[in-house]
């Protein structure tokens, strides 16, 4: 006759835990893949730079460079020597010294635009030295990367609270005034005008939109969708060809697509999860570096870098292509800048 042979329970919870806890991981933690990417990334030459955080790199008129924009408030140029430190951390934000979050160079003068996160729009002539103030309000409200209610520490709870406190801000040199051409957006990341300047684009880190705003022609001041990228966007640089370059932090993930779905459950995470374990859920516990290309005449997915196991690099916020044929890169966190050469 057959025995019944019961499984002890001693054994049994574990055993079903362990099962839970692999199907928990692969259905919601584990990075999706992305289709027709190039695994290219790793051949990045990596640059060290003493401080972290190097989110935003710019060239000069002259070609030189690249500058970078870092933790500690200040914007170092690249020489191939070392720099020494202020007295800002050089991993941690702190909000007195400033955080510039991204570059531009006027050709004409020379000098150096900065959007800082909680000092405004800046400028620096092309000698360098301080930055000077070019605007810091807009419309009664104070001119803050992300958000007027958090720290920029804090921002990735920005977009999984849904908070639509985005703003696209036009400066006119000539007359020194500001205003709003664009708001209620969900954590925006990145503008550049298109080749032409008929039109500017910016992304929603949180929805990966990519949104439009036409400058000129006949939908000159009306906004519209231009494209949705892979990922969680950064910054946005123009190609020489017209098309555009988009950092991606990092890949998306079923639990990071339901924190930023569900209002209640970002909400909820924001109240119980400290900011360093959420970014670790979302990216899967395992940073990428991820680029996408897209065009500059209808916002079509043309490319996609990527380093799939972030052996090389990691939080990508910026990708800037060179006459020369090479890519550079930025990140939020990692104290490096990379550079691929695209030949």
């Amino acid at each position: 006759m057959p025995t019944n042979h019961k499984i002890p329970t001693w054994f049994a919870v574990p055993t079903v835990l362990a099962v839970l806890s692999v199907v928990s991981y692969q259905t919601l933690i584990v990075p999706e893949n992305l289709e027709g990417t190039k695994n290219v990334l790793t051949m990045a030459k990596t640059i060290p730079i003493p401080v972290a955080g190097p989110e935003s790199i710019e060239f000069d008129p002259k070609g030189e460079g690249p500058y970078a924009a870092v933790v500690d408030g200040r914007i170092l140029k690249w020489r191939g020597d070392d720099h020494r430190l202020g007295n800002c951390s050089k991993h941690k934000v702190v909000p007195t010294c400033g955080r510039p979050l991204g570059l531009t160079f006027e050709k004409k003068t020379g000098d150096l635009y900065i959007c800082d996160g909680y000092l405004g729009l800046m400028k620096v002539g092309p000698e360098g030295g301080l930055a000077e103030l070019v605007v810091d309000e807009v419309e009664g409200r104070k001119v803050i990367c992300f958000s007027d209610k958090y720290h920029f520490r804090d921002v990735f709870f920005v977009a999984v609270s849904g908070e639509r406190s985005g703003r696209v801000i036009r400066y006119d040199k000539k007359t020194k005034e500001a205003k709003v051409v664009m708001d209620n957006l969900v954590c925006n990341n990145g503008l550049a005008l298109n080749k032409d300047r008929s039109f500017l684009i910016t992304c929603e880190s949180g929805t990966s939109l990519v949104h439009r705003y036409w400058i000129k022609g006949p939908k000159a001041g009306t906004r519209d969708i231009f494209a949705k990228v892979p990922g969680y966007p950064d910054n946005i640089r123009l190609t020489s060809t017209g098309d555009f370059w988009i950092g991606i932090h990092c890949k998306k993930n079923l639990l990071g697509r339901l924190i930023v779905r569900y209002k209640w459950l970002g909400k909820l995470v924001e109240k119980t999860i400290k900011l360093e374990y959420v970014i670790a859920f979302i990216n899967g516990f395992k940073p990428q570096g991820v680029a996408v290309k897209i065009s500059g005449e209808t916002g079509e997915v043309l490319e996609v870098l990527e380093d799939k196991e972030g052996k090389t690099m990691k939080y990508v916020s910026e990708a800037y292509e060179r006459d020369d044929g090479k890519l550079w890169f930025g990140s939020v966190y990692w104290p490096a800048v990379w550079v691929l050469d695209l030949k």
